[in-house]
């Protein structure tokens, strides 16, 4: 076709117009999707760099964890052993230690005093008709056998002797009793221990059985663990107890006894542990206190993973797994007890398995990593105080 025919033919111009723009169009794309190609055919890049290790076995501690309250071994009431006398002096205060027989506190005795007196003047007299009866019934048996002393006078001598007898022996009982009310005018510890309580006054007039004070007897106390009924069978008498108070302090004691009876309304029953004596008033523990505690019931194997492999989502556990094309899967696991820096991991993941250590908390289920490899660290064996997992 002619120049000169395009000119005069509109339509064939129209489609040597669009078969050169689609030549053009042709050009341009060419490039860019070359480009395209290259990148798609480029190798993704690794989400992050994270460390690895396997599953190590190791013997955890086996414990139960218990919670209680702290009490004293036996808390001996001291009262007033006599009545109607004034309190002279109080020697000890709340907090103090004392010693089995020591004073504690001392009454008015002026009384007591005069009747003691009164009952060895007495006692004396009683003492002083004995011995002239006694000399009286010897003459009239020696006597006897003259007639001339009736029978009926010589057993009147010999009443005489025995009922003077009989009066000697009521005097000595009368001032064994003066004496010991005086003995009670002075309140001494029954043992040694703490005093805890204090009700005594200086000038008070009390009753008899007043209670005056309390004491901690020996400083002895206690952990009264509350322990249900299905783990019952598990203790027993003898058991190591590890016992931490609020303010982070340990002490560990043994299992004395278990309530034979259990509480129905919290089916618990009370698990009594004794504690180390201390008489320090500074002592870490005190009787009423809260304290909670493990009870050490041996060890077992397990299999555990570094704790920073563990990462805890919308309230469960969770570990990444490596897989062989470098990408990662989140894997749902149970745990147990920890050890230092260690977790047992009871359901989840297998023994070859490989975990990401660090760098699991940014990980998200099928991200490609790059791995360095770190050496494992086989956990020694568990100390005495390692802590259950929660």
């Amino acid at each position: 076709m002619t120049m000169k025919n395009l000119f005069t033919n509109p339509a064939a111009a129209i489609v040597l117009g669009v078969l050169a723009a689609s030549g053009a169009a042709a050009l341009i794309a060419t490039p860019n999707t070359s480009a395209a190609d290259d990148k798609k055919a480029a190798p993704p890049k690794p989400a992050l760099t994270v460390t690895t290790a396997r599953p190590a076995p190791a013997r955890l501690p086996i414990q139960l964890t218990a919670n209680g309250n702290v009490a004293a071994w036996q808390e001996a009431v001291i009262g007033s052993e006599t009545g109607g006398y004034r309190l002279n002096e109080v020697r000890v205060n709340v907090g103090d230690v004392v010693k089995k027989g020591q004073v504690l506190a001392v009454f008015s005795g002026d009384s007591v005093n005069a009747d003691v007196a009164q009952a060895k003047a007495a006692l004396l007299e009683t003492r002083a008709n004995a011995a002239e009866a006694a000399a009286n019934a010897a003459r009239a048996r020696t006597l006897q056998s003259s007639g001339a002393l009736s029978a009926q006078q010589i057993s009147q001598y010999m009443t005489a002797e025995q009922t003077a007898n009989a009066r000697i022996a009521a005097s000595t009982a009368t001032l064994a009793a003066q004496q010991l009310r005086l003995k009670y005018t002075q309140v001494v510890a029954p043992d040694s221990g703490i005093i805890s309580a204090r009700t005594a006054t200086v000038g008070s007039v009390v009753g008899v059985g007043t209670e005056l004070f309390r004491m901690i007897r020996q400083g002895r106390l206690e952990w009264r663990a509350e322990v249900v009924a299905a783990d019952l069978a598990r203790l027993k008498p003898g058991t190591r107890a590890v016992v931490s108070a609020a303010s982070g302090e340990k002490l560990t004691g043994k299992v004395r006894m278990i309530a034979p009876t259990i509480d129905p309304q919290t089916r618990s029953a009370l698990v009594y542990v004794d504690l180390p004596t201390s008489l320090a008033a500074n002592a870490p523990f005190k009787a009423g206190m809260f304290a909670s505690g493990q009870f050490e019931l041996g060890s077992s194997s397990a299999m555990t993973v570094p704790q920073q492999a563990v990462v805890v989502r919308d309230g469960f556990s969770y570990v990444f797994r490596l897989n062989p094309d470098q990408r990662v899967s989140q894997l749902k696991v149970v745990t147990g007890r920890r050890l230092s820096d260690r977790i047992e991991v009871t359901a989840g993941i297998k023994n070859d398995d490989v975990v990401v250590v660090g760098g699991a908390g940014f990980l998200n289920d099928g991200d490609l990593v790059r791995n360095v490899a770190s050496p494992v660290a086989t956990p020694a064996a568990a100390p005495a105080r390692a802590v259950a997992a929660q």
